[in-house]
């Protein structure tokens, strides 16, 4: 269905309900999903959070300057990107971890035409530390990042099956969305994704899936074109 994807993992996903921290064995599963979808000869960019580590605007960091907490991250980011690179190259793909902030020893920098090249040559490409910026959450840097790849869709793995009315964890009545739009996501003020990502979306006509990660097989189920999960269109 789709030749390049950009798939965001939030790093609350890679704590696994612990909170805190990467659980090993779902961060295998994770590798084994995500070399299903590379066996179909699909392309493969990934955006990793930090929110397992730390969070510029959790409670946490309430009393940090906001620039310093989401440096911190920012590098929580990296931690991840690299963990999941290692479970990545247990199953014998090549991956690559890029990130926006320099640090030559652990990480390629981020080099767009690079990045590019990578997935050409069929590498995994993973991309870290967000957008190098305070202030910009890593939804941003995941919109940003499809676009400058020129991914065919943004998948978003989340803990639930799609966008809802409410938090279906929450509210019973919540209903879900099988399509909606960007606009109208934001007149909701549906909390799927920060303000920015979605209006950057939007604005350069990037469709989103957003689904459950929880499902083993979902990753291959989107990228094969099943109708699971929400669609989000400009």
């Amino acid at each position: 269905m789709y030749k390049r994807v950009l798939l965001k993992i939030s790093g609350e996903a890679l704590a696994a309900g612990k909170g805190f921290g990467i659980d090993a064995v779902f961060i295998h599963k994770i590798a084994a999903e995500i070399a299903a979808v590379h066996a179909l000869g699909c392309e493969i960019g990934i955006v990793v959070g930090g929110g397992n580590f730390f969070r510029g605007v959790a409670q946490q960091a309430i009393d940090m300057d906001r620039v310093a907490a989401d440096h911190m991250g920012m590098l929580s980011t990296v931690i991840n990107a690299i963990a999941l690179q290692d479970a990545i190259e247990k199953l014998g793909l090549f991956c690559r971890v890029m990130s926006a902030i320099e640090m030559h020893e652990v990480a390629e920098p981020y080099i767009r035409r690079r990045a590019m090249r990578h997935l050409e040559k069929n590498r995994i490409v993973i991309f870290a530390a967000g957008t190098g910026n305070p202030y910009f959450s890593t939804d941003t840097a995941a919109s940003l990042r499809a676009m400058e790849i020129k991914a065919d869709i943004l998948l978003k793995a989340t803990s639930v099956d799609g966008i809802y009315t409410a938090d279906p964890k929450v509210d019973d009545t919540a209903t879900k969305f099988d399509q909606i739009t960007y606009s109208e996501m934001l007149r909701l003020n549906l909390r799927v994704m920060d303000t920015t990502a979605v209006s950057l979306c939007r604005d350069n006509n990037m469709p989103m899936m957003v689904f459950s990660m929880r499902e083993p097989g979902n990753i291959v189920r989107v990228v094969s074109g099943e109708k699971i999960g929400s669609l989000v269109t400009a």
